[in-house]
């Protein structure tokens, strides 16, 4: 687990092998090549020397290369939800709470473990089947409906203008995962606390209550 205390966040990356259950060993292992070794090194093979398992016991528990990602990506996304939740449930204004949120939803910078997955799940997408899909989507609305529900408080408590929050989320949600491919992908002129300037110029001009 690595903690930020200036970016407000804790996020998920695999370096704890706790878990209770054998699946879930897998998965929080799984993470931890990713941010220890990079994405391209883990396989099936290579997992399965990692914890001791045969290649038969993998398939047991993922079948496919794709399950194992998509597997992998949903057991990240459940740690990240519970630090989001935290932030969320914090008794201080809800930007603030905005902020916190942007600030986790966002890499690191180059080579976030984290949004690799989310990159390579979202390009073996285009192939695979319907049902993928939607497991996909339903993390990506979590996010959606906690951003959606935070708009309406603060428009609710005068913090924020008064806006279409669903519309306004979707608008948001675009403009993070542009920004968050850049960081990533390590686009030369983008780093963090630009990418977090930006951010917070687009909540100024648009949810300040004088916008509304």
């Amino acid at each position: 687990m690595v903690a930020r205390t200036g970016g407000n966040r804790e996020r998920p990356d695999g370096g704890r092998r706790r878990a209770a259950q054998p699946r879930e060993q897998l998965l929080a292992t799984a993470m931890e090549m990713i941010a220890e070794r990079g994405l391209d090194r883990l396989t099936m093979a290579a997992l399965g020397r990692e914890v001791g398992m045969s290649s038969g016991h993998l398939v047991y528990y993922f079948k496919t290369k794709d399950e194992l990602l998509l597997q992998t990506l949903q057991w990240s996304e459940e740690q990240l939800g519970s630090a989001r939740r935290a932030a969320l449930a914090r008794r201080v204004p809800a930007r603030e709470r905005l902020d916190a949120l942007v600030a986790l939803y966002l890499p690191e910078g180059h080579r976030d473990p984290h949004w690799a997955l989310w990159l390579e799940v979202w390009n073996r997408s285009q192939s695979g089947d319907d049902e993928m899909r939607a497991r996909q989507l339903e993390l990506e609305l979590s996010w959606h409906r906690d951003l959606v529900a935070l708009l309406v408080e603060g428009a609710g408590r005068g913090e924020f203008a008064a806006v279409d929050a669903d519309r306004f989320a979707t608008r948001t949600r675009a403009l993070l995962d542009g920004f968050g491919t850049h960081l990533v992908v390590g686009l030369p002129g983008v780093d963090r606390e630009l990418v977090l300037g930006h951010v917070r110029d687009h909540f100024d001009q648009s949810l300040s209550p004088a916008a509304g």
